[in-house]
């Protein structure tokens, strides 16, 4: 499948709400990985808005390996590579999948998909809230660590947003802070490196796209600067509600 028209050419150099809106959907990327998880859903439906929701999966997939760099480093010393390969499997078999819609799906289908996978995630989180302490004995069934890579996997193909899947897995395993953020951090970093030759297979990451992120990259590392701040001085729990309050009014939009 060609990639678009240039997207750096023909929509951010052409439209200052356009790059507006990418350069604050890059600083919540860089956001989302400074602690404020939230921002990340948020990041998805602007740049899905912004750049058109096949298009933006490939221009926000390089944005978030950097960033994963970072956070990779910063983490290092939480967790270990080992958590992360029971999810292996399963994980690129959701990739796949994923890889296999997204291939099938028009612009408007998969903007109307990537909705729809925001407010099932949304949901996910509300049950997160309410059911948190019943999640300890899940991780005890291989068909629960099958379920979640294959979900964490589809997800993070069609949309990048797998971030509350992979919540599931970690708040089940009860890991510390640092081994929590450590394995997540690790996660991430291997499967968005696994979708990289998807993505360019069906044309989603070129030449013009990564020039868009060469020109998005510095707000994500302002993001991660950014995140840090916010976490110090404002209740996360309140910016995280109006994080969610902000995707579900995004999410309605995209399916509508």
């Amino acid at each position: 499948m060609p990639f678009p028209d240039s997207i750096l050419d023909q929509t951010l150099l052409t439209s200052g709400s356009a790059l507006l809106l990418a350069l604050v959907g890059a600083l919540f990327i860089g956001m989302a990985k400074a602690g404020l998880a939230g921002c990340g859903l948020v990041s998805v439906v602007l740049f899905a808005e912004t750049l058109g929701a096949k298009a933006s999966t490939g221009v926000v997939l390089p944005l978030l390996i950097a960033a994963d760099l970072m956070g990779f480093w910063l983490l290092r010393r939480g967790g270990s590579w080992k958590q992360v390969w029971p999810l292996a499997p399963p994980a690129i078999l959701g990739v796949v999948i994923g890889w296999w819609l997204l291939d099938k799906l028009d612009n408007l289908l998969a903007r109307q998909a990537i909705g729809w996978v925001i407010l099932a995630l949304l949901a996910l989180k509300l049950l997160l809230d309410w059911k948190r302490d019943q999640l300890a004995h899940l991780h005890r069934h291989a068909i629960f660590t099958w379920g979640i890579g294959v979900a964490a996997g589809v997800t993070t193909m069609l949309a990048n947003a797998a971030g509350p899947v992979m919540a599931v897995y970690l708040l089940a395993h009860r890991h510390g802070k640092a081994d929590y953020l450590g394995v997540f951090t690790r996660f991430f970093l291997f499967i968005n490196l696994v979708k990289v030759p998807f993505s360019a297979q069906i044309g989603l990451i070129n030449g013009p796209s990564l020039w868009t992120n060469a020109l998005l990259l510095p707000a994500v590392v302002g993001g991660i600067f950014l995140g840090w701040r916010v976490v110090k001085v404002m209740s996360q729990k309140v910016f995280e509600w109006a994080m969610f309050v902000f995707a579900l009014l995004a999410a309605i939009r995209l399916v509508a």
